[in-house]
């Protein structure tokens, strides 16, 4: 019986084909049809994340720009209102110096801000902390004491 099956096996079906080359075939054809969506699936994802990217880096970039421009704006304030506080300080006497001494530090805060921007500021910030690290901690700690405490409910 074993040898009736075997020759069933190996008989050649219409065409010169046996079944099992058939199947291997039709598995072989299907594999490929896998494999060519699953590289388009990988493809899409590609563009996808990269277009996603690109997004990011151009939303970044507009905030990054927006942000330069406000440190510039912000800073041509402050001279502004240094130059409003000069022309209507009194010509003499302790209101004059002390109006000039407001100004004059408003005007060179401006000027920081215009040419630092906020980059400059943190980088100036880290460098301070650096150098004076146990002061930092206990400002640190005295604004959060202060933030919890403004921040408690008081019933």
């Amino acid at each position: 019986m074993a040898n009736t099956h075997d020759t069933m096996k190996n008989r050649p079906s219409t065409g010169g084909t046996t079944f099992s080359d058939k199947a291997g075939d039709m598995a072989g054809g299907a594999t490929d049809k896998a494999q060519q969506a699953a590289s388009g699936v990988a493809d899409k994802a590609r563009d996808i994340a990269s277009g996603v990217a690109d997004k990011a880096r151009d939303i970044a970039s507009g905030v990054g720009d927006r942000v330069t421009g406000a440190t510039t704006s912000v800073g041509g304030g402050m001279r502004s209102l240094a130059d409003n506080i000069r022309e209507s300080a009194p010509g003499s006497g302790m209101l004059h110096d002390a109006g000039a001494a407001v100004a004059d530090t408003l005007e060179s805060g401006g000027r920081y801000l215009e040419q630092e921007g906020f980059s400059g500021i943190g980088q100036d910030l880290t460098n301070l902390v650096r150098r004076n690290p146990i002061p930092a901690l206990f400002v640190g700690v005295a604004v959060g004491f202060l933030i919890a405490r403004a921040t408690s409910d008081r019933s």
